[in-house]
C-alpha cells in the first residue's frame, strides 16, 4: 500500500512540475533577448537593410511599451512577434516560428529502417509536385502541381508528365495548392512555354552582393508548347515559387491567370535559430522581374480573371475549351497556307532556283510540326511515281538529305532518284553514303542499302 502511494505521490510531483513548467509566463528579459538576437540576424541578412533598421525600432518600442505583455509561450509571442514585424516590412516571407527543442530518438536498426521507408513513402506520394495529370474533354491537358522540387529530382517527372499532354490543344498548370519551392525548377517548367534566352525573373542576394538571372532554356527533354494556349489557376494558397511562375507568364503575357490573388511572397531566404525554441526565416534575396522591375511581395499576383476557388476549374476549363478551338483553327489556316505554297513552289518548278526555294519551304513545314523526315520521302515518291516528275522528286529526296544528313534512307531514296535520271555517279557516291551511315548506325535495313548498291554498281 505504502509503494502505491509513494507512486501516486511521485506521479503527481511530476504532473505538477510540467504543469508549472509549461504554463511559466515568459520573462521580460526573456523576450528583450528574442528581439536584440532578432534584430541582429535582421540588420546582418535581411535583403533590405533600411527596412531591417527600422523593424528593429519598431519592435523595440513595442516592447519597451508593453505589447508583448499578454503573450506568455513561445507559440503566441512568436505570432504576435511575426505579426509586428510583417506590419513594417510587409514581408510575407519573415516569419517567427515555435521550435521546441528537438530530441532526437534511439537510432535503432528497427528505427533505421522505419524511419527510411516512412521517407521513401513520402517521396513517392509528393512525386516531386506533380499530383494530376491528365487529358480534359476538348482536349486540354491539365497538371495539377502541388510544388516545385528540387531540379535534379523534379526534372524527369516533370517530362514525362508534359509528355502525357504534349498532344493537347490547351493547357491548364493548376497552383491552386503549390507552396512554391526550387527556382531552378521553376525555370525548367517554364522553359517548356517559352523558346530560348527569354528572361524570366533575377534574384538578388544581400549578403554574395550577386544577381543571378534565369533565362528560358533552349532545349528541354521534351517537346516545347510555345503556341500552345496556357493558363493558370492561382489562390491565395499559391505561393513563393509558385508565384514566380504565374509572373513570369503574365508579364511575358505568355497565359491567362484565373482564381485568386496569390500569397505575396517574392523574397528567397533561409532559417535562422534565434534560440532553442524559436527561429525565424529571414529573406536574404529579392526577386527582380525584367519587365516590371520589381515583384509580387506583399501584393501578391492579381489574376486577369477574378472568381471564386470553387469556381475555378470549371472557369478556366471553360476559357480552355473556346482557346483550344480556336488554336484548332489556326492550325488548320496555317497548314493550309503553308502547303499550298509548298505545292505551288512543286508545280512551278524550275532547275536554276527552285532547289532553294523548296528546301526552305520544306524546313518551314517541319519546323512548324507539319511534316517529317517520311513524309518528306513520300512525297517525293510521289511525284517520281505518280505525277512522272523525277526532277521534282529528286529535288524533293534532296532537301531531305540537307534536313536529315544522318538518314541512311534519304541517302537511299535521293540515290534512286538519280538513277531514274541517269546520274550513275551521284548515284553510286549517295548509295554508298546510305550503307556507310547504317552501318555505323547498325541499321537493320543495312541489307536492304547494300543490295540497292550492288543493283546500281551492276547498272552501271
Amino acid at each position: 500500500m505504502s509503494i502505491i502511494r509513494k507512486y501516486l505521490f511521485l506521479l503527481f510531483i511530476v504532473s505538477l512540475y510540467h504543469t508549472t513548467t509549461y504554463s511559466q509566463d515568459l520573462s521580460n528579459t526573456y523576450k528583450e533577448e528574442v528581439i536584440n538576437t532578432l534584430s541582429t540576424l535582421m540588420n546582418d541578412l535581411y535583403v533590405f537593410p533600411d527596412i531591417a533598421k527600422d523593424t528593429e525600432a519598431h519592435i523595440k518600442k513595442q516592447l519597451k511599451a508593453g505589447h508583448f505583455d499578454p503573450f506568455k509561450t513561445n507559440e503566441s509571442f512568436a505570432k504576435a512577434l511575426t505579426e509586428s514585424v510583417q506590419s513594417i516590412n510587409n514581408d510575407k516571407h519573415m516569419r517567427i516560428m515555435n521550435q521546441p527543442p528537438y530530441e532526437a530518438p534511439v537510432m535503432t536498426p528497427e528505427r533505421i529502417i522505419e524511419e527510411k521507408l516512412y521517407s521513401l513513402k513520402r517521396k513517392k506520394e509528393y512525386n516531386a509536385g506533380f499530383n494530376t495529370v491528365k487529358v480534359l474533354e476538348g482536349n486540354i491537358g491539365y497538371i495539377d502541381l502541388r510544388g516545385f522540387t528540387y531540379f535534379q529530382q523534379g526534372k524527369p517527372i516533370a517530362d514525362a508528365y508534359m509528355k502525357l499532354i504534349s498532344n493537347t490543344d490547351a493547357v491548364i498548370i493548376d497552383l491552386s495548392k503549390n507552396g512554391g519551392g526550387d527556382p531552378e525548377m521553376v525555370q525548367y517548367l517554364c522553359s517548356y512555354f517559352f523558346k530560348g534566352g527569354v528572361h524570366l525573373n533575377s534574384l538578388y542576394f544581400r549578403e554574395e552582393d550577386k544577381t543571378i538571372d534565369f533565362y528560358t532554356l533552349d532545349e528541354v527533354d521534351g517537346a516545347k508548347m510555345i503556341d500552345i494556349p496556357l493558363f493558370v489557376i492561382t489562390s491565395g494558397r499559391t505561393f513563393s515559387g509558385a508565384e514566380e511562375f504565374s509572373y513570369n507568364m503574365q508579364t511575358q503575357k505568355r497565359a491567362t491567370l484565373v482564381g485568386q490573388t496569390t500569397g505575396g511572397g517574392a523574397n528567397p531566404g533561409g532559417t535562422r535559430p534565434i534560440n532553442e525554441s524559436l527561429s525565424v526565416f529571414i529573406p536574404t534575396g529579392k526577386a527582380i522581374n525584367p519587365i516590371t522591375k520589381t515583384n509580387w511581395e506583399g501584393v501578391g499576383v492579381i489574376p486577369e480573371i477574378k472568381v471564386t476557388p470553387e469556381e475555378s476549374f470549371t472557369k478556366t476549363h471553360e476559357l480552355a475549351k473556346k482557346a483550344a478551338d480556336q488554336y484548332r483553327e489556326k492550325i488548320k489556316e496555317q497548314y493550309t497556307n503553308t502547303f499550298a505554297h509548298l505545292l505551288s513552289k512543286l508545280e512551278t518548278y524550275d532547275p536554276t532556283n527552285s532547289e532553294k526555294e523548296i528546301l526552305a519551304v520544306l524546313k518551314d513545314c517541319e519546323e512548324k510540326g507539319m511534316i517529317q523526315d517520311w513524309e518528306i520521302n513520300a512525297l517525293g515518291y510521289q511525284y517520281m511515281m505518280e505525277h512522272k516528275k523525277p526532277k521534282i522528286a529528286v529535288c524533293i529526296f534532296k532537301a531531305n538529305t540537307v534536313l536529315h544528313p544522318e538518314s541512311a534512307n534519304g541517302f537511299d531514296s535521293y540515290a534512286e532518284g538519280l538513277m531514274t535520271l541517269g546520274n550513275y555517279e551521284e548515284s553510286i557516291k549517295n548509295y554508298k553514303k546510305a550503307v556507310a551511315l547504317a552501318t555505323a548506325d547498325n541499321s537493320p535495313d543495312l541489307p536492304m542499302f547494300q543490295e540497292n548498291l550492288k543493283k546500281a554498281l551492276q547498272k552501271k
